[in-house]
């Protein structure tokens, strides 16, 4: 009896994080411009979204292991990968480590054509 209940706090827990992961990282995918999906290399827009976002709906309507671990990973792949490319030609993504000012492009400061 008592190991009925941890399996199901178990796969609840599991449920939570899973989900919780594939939400960031689909609001992530949503927020980035589409332009920096281009200038990282990486694939569009539009394919993460529809890749995030079928992990997100499997997850909630078939909450199945062996599909939570395959969306799991797609979504790691995405924050792991993607992501930090994204921030990087984007400018950082939050605070400035190198002191740049709001002018400063992927390849140095922006002159204004000087």
């Amino acid at each position: 009896m008592l190991r009925a209940g941890f399996d199901s706090l178990l796969s609840l827990v599991m449920f939570l994080i899973f989900t919780g992961f594939a939400v960031a990282a689909l609001v992530f995918a949503a927020l980035a411009r589409e332009d920096a999906y281009r200038a990282a290399e990486k694939q569009t827009k539009k394919f993460w979204l529809i890749v995030l976002g079928i992990n997100l709906a499997l997850n909630l309507l078939f909450p199945m292991l062996f599909l939570q671990i395959a969306g799991v990973i797609a979504a790691i792949v995405f924050m792991v990968d993607v992501r930090p490319a994204l921030q990087q030609v984007s400018g950082g993504g939050g605070g400035r480590r190198g002191g740049g000012s709001s002018s400063d492009g992927p390849y140095g400061p922006y002159n204004g054509g000087r």
